[in-house]
């Protein structure tokens, strides 16, 4: 039987990609097949390709930075709040997320986002 990594090890694999702006990196934490969607249901993307084209945008932003602010796990679901450091089209700002990700086999299957309020510096 094959030995995967913790579905937290996964996660923090994707968060640490993301803050240096290493979206192959970032990708192959993801399930070929893997679906994103808000928290509540609608599909954002689903699919390496659909992924990458929701996700290269923000790569390109200067001040682009997740911060943990908590990390919960059961079992292969990861929860993530965080505060994302972001240059929006208004200016740099800042937003909150909640983010509930699910891991089997060592990949993220899906991920769910719940979205605070935008704030400006």
């Amino acid at each position: 039987m094959p030995q995967y990594t913790s579905p937290e090890v996964v996660i923090q694999r994707q968060l640490d990609a993301y803050n240096a702006k290493n979206l192959d990196a970032w990708l192959s934490t993801y399930a070929p097949d893997a679906r994103q969607f808000e928290l509540g249901g609608q599909l954002l993307a689903q699919g390496h390709a659909q992924i990458r084209v929701r996700t290269a945008p923000l790569f390109t932003e200067p001040d682009l930075h997740a911060r943990l602010l908590r990390r919960e796990v059961f079992g292969n679901v990861v929860i993530d709040h965080e505060d994302v450091t972001r240059t929006f089209p208004e200016g740099p700002g800042r937003i909150e997320l909640v983010c509930v990700y699910v891991v089997e086999q060592g990949l993220i299957q899906s991920a769910s986002f719940a979205f605070g309020p935008q704030t400006h510096f």
